[in-house]
């Protein structure tokens, strides 16, 4: 089988994570639950809703090859959306503690809905700008809502001092395309991971994972 006819589903997150019965159990309903929730709000386009684990799931996953949330961090998914990468991630850390901040209201709601359908504990969804948010946290993760430029000003003040994990707390920013320019307008260090490094699917050819250490 080609890569561009890799099977979608819980076997192509199975490909490339292992997985326990609980998470496998969550992930096979996530379809199903995404599928009835995007039929009353649309929040993610059809053409990508019958990709759903490859695009948004497995790439969403795709931190995950970076940094291994340890149990009792907290993370911020701002402009979550639907809940990307925030949901995904929040299965295969059931331990770590997840905030997924949306200005859009019926997007929170279907993250809320879906958590509860999912009983992940671990997952808040917020109705608020992450600028507005007062707590601190050790990651802020996020799918290229806007500019880097503009979204290292919003976030820069919510993540915590004092590290955990391998990598010091910063932002962990799912992007495509170029991007030095826009990073280097910044001035700021920054590491981009390629994610053809981990996946092998066409999809990712041109997505990366770009980490902003914030001293």
């Amino acid at each position: 089988m080609s890569a561009n006819l890799a099977v979608d589903g819980v076997p192509l997150i199975q490909k490339y994570f292992e997985l326990t019965p609980s998470q496998i159990q969550k992930f096979e309903a996530l379809g199903e639950l995404y599928r009835d929730w995007n039929s009353k709000i649309n929040v993610i386009s059809r053409k990508d809703m019958d990709n759903l684990y490859l695009r948004h799931v497995l790439h969403s996953l795709s931190i995950a090859k970076i940094v291994s949330f340890r149990a009792g961090a907290k993370i911020l998914d701002a402009g979550t959306g639907g809940g990307f990468p925030g949901i995904p991630l929040a299965i295969l850390f059931p331990e770590t503690v997840f905030h997924l901040a949306d200005s859009i209201g019926k997007k929170i709601t279907v993250v809320k809905a879906v958590a509860e359908a999912l009983e992940l504990r671990n997952v808040s969804g917020l109705n608020i700008r992450a600028e507005q948010l007062k707590e601190k946290y050790d990651f802020v993760v996020s799918r290229a809502v806007t500019q880097m430029k503009e979204f290292y000003g919003w976030v820069r003040p919510k993540i915590r001092e004092d590290s955990a994990h391998a990598l010091d707390n910063g932002i962990l920013y799912l992007k495509g395309g170029a991007v030095e320019e826009e990073m280097d307008a910044l001035r700021k260090p920054y590491a981009v991971y390629e994610l053809p490094d981990f996946f092998e699917e066409s999809f990712f050819e041109t997505k990366k994972i770009i980490f902003m250490p914030v001293p």
